[in-house]
């Protein structure tokens, strides 16, 4: 299996502008140097592009272990944020912190963080990122 984005990229850094486009077309939009350093609204960036699939990538690892386990969750919702710095060497990814909410019923709370730990080490996303440090945050709601 293997799956495809694309991207292009137009003119300087500064005041070039880019497009970028999933395979199958629900990602398709904009991205400049505003939209990632500066303060535009409008289009994305590489780093919100990561967080997202990060925080799809969890919820699913996250669904498929508590499955598994036998406590079939109502509901993951995951907020991944990609934090980056300028360094010396430029700019660079320095952490993920994964904040999610999670229902799941009849599970405690011990067993929640534990199966939630173990899918953040096998969700496929967090392995591609393993060079950088990843937290998680898991919190226990009941709809």
């Amino acid at each position: 299996m293997e799956r495809t984005g694309t991207a292009r990229w137009e003119g300087d850094l500064k005041s070039g502008k880019g497009s970028v486009r999933s395979e199958r077309g629900a990602v398709n939009g904009s991205y400049s140097f505003g939209t990632r350093f500066g303060t535009d609204k409008s289009g994305t960036n590489p780093e919100e592009l990561i967080a997202t699939a990060h925080a799809a990538c969890f919820s699913m690892a996250l669904s498929a272990a508590l499955s598994k386990a036998g406590s079939v969750p109502r509901s993951v919702e995951t907020t991944a944020t990609v934090k980056i710095e300028m360094q010396e060497s430029g700019p660079a990814i320095t952490g993920i912190e994964l904040d999610c909410k999670a229902d799941v019923p009849g599970i405690d709370a011990d067993a929640l963080n534990r199966t939630a730990e173990d899918a953040k080490k096998g969700c496929p996303v967090s392995k591609a990122l393993a060079a950088v440090p990843i937290t998680l945050k898991i919190t226990r709601i009941n709809s």
